[in-house]
């Protein structure tokens, strides 16, 4: 088991080379204070905000990580992950090995997403992630996988409304189109193609189609849309930036198209919505953040190691 730990602007992981033997290792991630790290290894990778923000770049897009939040990217996303000045964030690199084992003895699999954990959940996660970062048993990190399987367990009871005869289909089929709706959700600030989608998923145009829409009751227009008007949402809710530049930057060719998708999505014109926002208090209030606390106990009294990304 290895550790890695990214502290005070650092950015690590960026030499690390493919091979099989980098595929099935382990290892237990830590970022804090500006730190960062680059994975290029064949490794899934999960994600978990403690503090502060931090960000993700991947092949599946642009993402803000915020507190207590979590994501799971699949084993060629090369994620460039960062965190902000008081940010804070573990993550685990996991092998081929133990993503087998755990399909195995648990009949259970982790897919593409992210979403929010519960307090508690946040909790549970530090205290296994801990656990595995102290032992050099690859075993010890199944337990931090068994419960994000368990994080994700309503997410994967879709898995049966997926095409496909056997079980193990239904599960491939849904681990493509997770990654798809990710692909999405990263790409707000722009218009995607169908096209690209089925050549993410490697699927055909019309399968994708007809798939995604039986499986999450949208097409993947209406939810490229909407996800590009929620984003508009937030930039006149934490910016000053002008309504043209909230629609360039949410993938409308011109102000009169994102006037009407943005009214008929929220009932009000953009400029009465920043209006609201403000009034009742709904905007960015810097002066809010807390200030930064001790590094966990496994990260401030562990080894560190500034080793290449496995």
């Amino acid at each position: 088991m290895q550790m890695l730990w990214a502290d005070r602007g650092k950015l690590l992981g960026s030499g690390a080379t493919e091979s099989t033997d980098d595929a099935d290792t382990n290892c237990c991630i830590a970022l804090s204070r500006l730190g960062g790290v680059r994975s290029t290894t064949g490794a899934l990778t999960i994600w978990i905000q403690l503090r502060g923000s931090g960000w993700v770049e991947a092949r599946e897009g642009r993402f803000q990580l915020r507190r207590g939040e979590w994501m799971v990217l699949e084993r060629d996303s090369s994620p460039l992950v960062q965190v902000d000045a008081r940010g804070l964030c573990i993550g685990v690199a996991v092998g081929n090995e133990a993503l087998k084992s755990l399909e195995r003895l648990a009949d259970c699999m982790l897919y593409s997403g992210r979403g929010r954990l519960a307090p508690a959940d946040v909790r549970t996660a530090l205290q296994l992630w801990r656990t595995a970062a102290g032992s050099g048993d690859p075993e010890a990190m199944r337990p931090m996988l068994l419960h994000m399987a368990a994080v994700q367990r309503e997410l994967a009871q879709r898995v049966r409304l997926c095409p496909g005869r056997s079980r193990n289909r239904k599960r491939q089929v849904f681990g493509r189109m997770q990654r798809a709706r990710l692909f999405l959700e990263g790409n707000s600030d722009r218009v995607v193609r169908i096209g690209e989608l089925a050549d993410l998923t490697s699927f055909s145009s019309w399968y994708f189609s007809k798939a995604f829409q039986s499986l999450y009751d949208e097409s993947p227009q209406a939810l490229s849309a909407r996800l590009r008007l929620e984003r508009a949402a937030g930039l006149l809710r934490s910016t000053s930036m002008m309504i043209g530049e909230v629609a360039a930057s949410s993938g409308f060719d011109n102000c009169c198209s994102f006037a009407r998708a943005f009214r008929a999505r929220f009932g009000m014109s953009a400029t009465r919505y920043r209006e609201e926002a403000l009034r009742s208090g709904g905007g960015a209030n810097p002066s809010s953040m807390r200030a930064p606390r001790r590094l966990p106990e496994a990260i401030a009294a562990g080894e560190h190691t500034n080793t290449s990304f496995s």
